[in-house]
């Protein structure tokens, strides 16, 4: 059945932030910087997920960091460990990097 033209769609948070990491490098770091900063782990992985989502999935990005894709999809996974070596190729990839700022007073 048709939706009619004056519905609203509705799509998942989920959808909606990978459409946005998508669209826009600038909220992606944003992102990327306030999960960094809550610190929490499966939070990281779960945005760099969802990055890797943004670009065309998994396979597409370990193809772009030269990186298995087994190996890359258990370092996303929900018990993943990304080493450094390996973070620093995802966001390179994806078109950003980690950096280090002195904490504001």
């Amino acid at each position: 059945m048709p939706v009619p033209a004056n519905t609203a769609v509705s799509r998942s948070h989920d959808a909606a932030t990978v459409a946005s990491l998508k669209a826009d490098t600038e909220f992606a770091a944003a992102y990327v910087n306030a999960v960094l900063e809550d610190g929490d782990e499966q939070e990281l992985l779960l945005a760099l997920r969802r990055l890797a989502d943004a670009q065309g999935g998994i396979a597409k990005l370990a193809d772009m960091t030269k990186l298995n894709p087994t190996t890359l999809y258990r370092t996303l996974s929900k018990q993943g460990n990304p080493e450094l070596r390996s973070l620093n190729a995802l966001l390179r990839a994806l078109g950003l990097r980690l950096a280090v700022q002195p904490l504001e007073p």
